[in-house]
């Protein structure tokens, strides 16, 4: 599939626009209808590739995720529906689109795929400007903070295929790019459950994940990228500011989350 297939006037299968519309309502089901605490804490596909401490916070940390603000929900309801619409336009294209959502189980870590596409597990992203250049150029691996990688070889392991990929488009220009990693770039998924399942055993947190950086140049610090978009950042750092927690200021660009306050910010 290439976005130049659009240009195209093309009839549309019935059953792909049935398909597609019943995904749909699913997906508004979800953000809508469901509570975002329902789901019970365990590890899952999803987490696993995360630094440890965001792992553990996951499982063992309170419930945050019913606390995202309605913006960040946005998002995320708008990113899903956007990827409901790429797996639509695959379809259209021809291609074969099978498993969505199956329950796959790795040394007893379950996640759901995305779906198949012509046999292969590919997981659908919708991503800023800036991440999709991670896909489109192929660079995932060397910055995957949310692990990505790990997720797609743990659904190839269940599956018992080594030629998937991503499927991502950049939500700011509508471009589609196609991201299949070589297998040697592919994470070793069964050991890290092992690291996961022993770090657990082990009943104590983690080291945090990323250390403040330089806010400015009076001295102030604050919480890297990492941590800003991490729901756990309050907890994780309620150490900070001699006791006190995070402080946080609202700038043009957004919020940044200080650790230490030497000079205060206007």
């Amino acid at each position: 599939m290439c976005s130049s297939d659009l240009k195209k006037p093309k009839k549309i299968k019935e059953e792909h626009l049935a398909l597609f519309l019943d995904n749909l309502s699913d997906v508004l089901k979800v953000y809508l209808e469901k509570s975002r605490s329902e789901r019970k804490k365990a590890l899952r596909m999803s987490s696993i590739g995360k630094p440890d401490r965001r792992v553990w916070m996951e499982v063992n940390g309170p419930e945050r995720e019913q606390e995202l603000p309605a913006d960040a929900l946005m998002r995320f309801l708008y990113g899903s529906i956007i990827e409901e619409l790429v797996l639509f336009l695959v379809r259209e294209a021809g291609h074969l689109v099978t498993s969505e959502q199956k329950e796959v189980n790795v040394n007893g870590v379950t996640g759901h795929l995305d779906c198949k596409i012509d046999g292969e597990v590919i997981d659908v992203k919708s991503a800023s400007g800036f991440s999709f250049k991670k896909f489109q150029q192929g660079t995932l691996r060397e910055n995957d903070p949310f692990g990505y990688m790990y997720q797609l070889a743990g659904y190839e392991k269940a599956e018992g295929t080594n030629e998937g990929g991503f499927l991502a488009i950049n939500k700011e220009s509508g471009e589609v790019a196609l991201y299949q990693p070589e297998e040697l770039d592919k994470p070793n998924v069964e050991s890290r459950i092992d690291d996961l399942i022993e770090m657990f055993s082990i009943q104590q947190i983690p080291d945090k994940c990323y250390q403040p950086i330089p806010a400015g140049t009076k001295g102030n610090m604050k919480l890297p990228m990492g941590c800003v978009y991490c729901p756990h950042k309050i907890e994780c750092h309620s150490d900070t500011n001699n006791g006190k927690g995070l402080r946080m200021f609202k700038y043009a660009k957004g919020i940044e989350y200080l650790t230490s306050v030497r000079s205060l910010p206007r």
